[in-house]
């Protein structure tokens, strides 16, 4: 066999003989960049936001909230009509003021806008039962009335968590306590202490006694299923527990709260 007519030197490279993918358009590159950018734009946006929106309500009591638009739009049954009337924390009575801290978060003076060891308690029951205990602070509660929607998801309660430590610094606790007491649900379209003490008592909130004060904030966990007219056993029941905190807690926890001491 006669030799070929031409034969490539060693020293020549040889193609490689598997698949070579093609190289990526300069256009895609920049569309890419263009795409990470507009991200990053967006998420910084969502960032500064969130703090301005939070000094915002800082000095200004919030028209509206998530969760009363989502109750709007999704109630859970008919709504005939919605009750709300904003009032400052000298206008809340005491009472309630201490019935809801001793019925939801006796930390509440004294945390950072979490409760860690509850969480934990929560975490460690939860896996055990089949009922689900919750461990969210009153500042993580006022964040999801204010911010949040109702479904359970991991996103939910990171962006939760987001605005509770957001509140915790750059509020102050009476502040807090404050929104939370005007826009929690009280029931069905009631929002807010003012409107659960008139709808409930036929009186404004300053007036509310310790006995009214606990009953209120006795339906807080599932204010459309505990009935209040008139209060249900179990209803009463956990009104008078909530009393027997409130005496141990004492005055000195409203004077944390409100700075006085």
């Amino acid at each position: 066999m006669s030799a070929p007519l031409y034969a490539m030197p060693d020293h020549v490279k040889r193609p490689p003989t598997g698949k070579v993918n093609p190289p990526v358009p300069k256009s895609g590159k920049r569309g890419l960049k263009r795409l990470f950018a507009w991200i990053g734009k967006i998420i910084f946006g969502l960032w500064l936001s969130s703090i301005l929106i939070v000094v915002l309500f800082r000095f200004v009591d919030p028209p509206i909230w998530t969760w009363r638009i989502e109750r709007a739009l999704f109630p859970p049954a008919p709504i005939t009509e919605v009750r709300h009337q904003w009032r400052g924390l000298e206008q809340i009575s005491p009472e309630l003021q201490l019935a809801v801290i001793a019925a939801e978060d006796q930390k509440f003076a004294n945390h950072s806008g979490f409760d860690l060891a509850a969480i934990s308690s929560a975490l460690e029951y939860n896996q055990k039962g089949s009922k689900v205990r919750g461990a969210s602070t009153l500042s993580q509660q006022a964040a999801k009335n204010l911010f949040m929607w109702s479904s359970r998801s991991f996103l939910r309660k990171g962006i939760e968590a987001w605005f509770t430590l957001l509140m915790e610094l750059i509020w102050d606790k009476s502040r807090i306590l404050e929104v939370y007491l005007n826009i929690v649900e009280f029931g069905p379209g009631v929002y807010g202490a003012e409107a659960a003490s008139k709808y409930y008592f036929g009186k404004p909130a300053t007036k509310l006694t310790r006995y009214e004060a606990s009953l209120l904030a006795a339906i807080l966990p599932n204010p459309w299923r505990y009935k209040m007219s008139p209060p249900s056993p179990y209803v009463q029941q956990r009104s008078a527990w909530i009393r027997k905190q409130m005496r141990q807690l004492g005055d000195i926890t409203l004077k944390r709260v409100h700075g006085a001491e």
